[in-house]
């Protein structure tokens, strides 16, 4: 019967997840409801077999080495860095880090892009380990309900880097710092090193990217979007907190998320300074 077959796999996934991680996505959860999912979608049982994965490369793959954790405040606040990788592999590995080493864990909420919430069992996917579309109504809700939420500024843009643009930072939206502004969050910078060398993109393929409706279509050494084993870092800053309503000009409010991309460069030069190899 497929459906026994189905339950049987995962009660075998299930078996084979660590006390330690289960422990610590136990943790992290709140709000689940009866049927194992909290409002949003996540599910508690679902993130522990995601990371099952995500714990092995953040331990061996990638042997990611994490800096200031600690000062992530508690309660509602926003994670800003810079975007590379092109499958979103840093963010998976952020939010690894934030279950696995922050005291006590945390649960990552993602704005991802619209379109990957269009593709069929990958939207799901990402809904079940508490990641949603990047709507700024998302976003304020769950900082109401005093969630991390983590974004990347420079968005799809970012997340298509060519080698040659690697740890440069392009534009920042401003909607997070509205946001910020709007539920008295604060904002904590991060730097992710080695997504630019993990994921290198020798050139994005235009053409076949408005083709198949991609936001990229990247070449990468491996030829599609696989991850070399780089060796990877993340720093996290100082909380930055802004007085403000939200509904200041576009200067002003240019003018904060500017301090943002400062730190997040600074932290990107300091992670670029300290690394001693690439892959070894």
């Amino acid at each position: 019967m497929p459906n026994e077959t189905s339950g049987t796999f995962w009660d075998w996934i299930d078996r084979h997840v660590p006390a330690e991680l289960s422990e610590r996505v136990d943790r992290a959860a709140h709000g689940i409801n009866a049927y194992g999912y909290d409002k949003w979608g996540f599910s508690p049982s679902a993130a522990k077999r995601s990371l099952l994965v995500s714990e092995f490369l953040y331990r061996r793959y990638f042997r990611v080495q994490t800096h200031g954790i600690e000062r992530v405040p508690e309660g509602r606040g926003l994670l800003i860095g810079n975007h590379s990788a092109q499958m979103a592999y840093d963010g998976m590995m952020v939010a690894t880090a934030m279950l696995l080493k922050a005291e006590p864990p945390r649960a990552v909420r993602a704005m991802i892009e619209k379109f990957f919430q269009l593709q069929p069992l990958v939207n799901v996917f990402l809904a079940r380990n508490g990641q949603l579309t990047g709507l700024p109504e998302n976003c304020e809700r769950l900082l109401r309900a005093d969630e991390l939420i983590l974004v990347f500024p420079e968005g799809a843009k970012g997340g298509g880097k060519v080698w040659r643009d690697r740890y440069k930072l392009f534009d920042f939206g401003t909607g997070f710092m509205r946001l910020a502004l709007k539920t008295r969050s604060p904002i904590t910078p991060f730097a992710f090193i080695g997504g630019e060398e993990a994921c290198a993109a020798l050139v994005d393929i235009k053409p076949l990217a408005r083709l198949f409706g991609f936001p990229y279509f990247p070449l990468t050494p491996t030829l599609v979007p696989l991850p070399l084993p780089a060796r990877c870092s993340i720093y996290f800053g100082e909380p930055l907190r802004f007085e403000g309503t939200g509904d200041e000009e576009d200067a002003e409010i240019i003018a904060k998320v500017n301090i943002v991309k400062e730190q997040v460069a600074a932290l990107i030069r300091r992670g670029l300074s300290e690394r001693k190899g690439v892959f070894f």
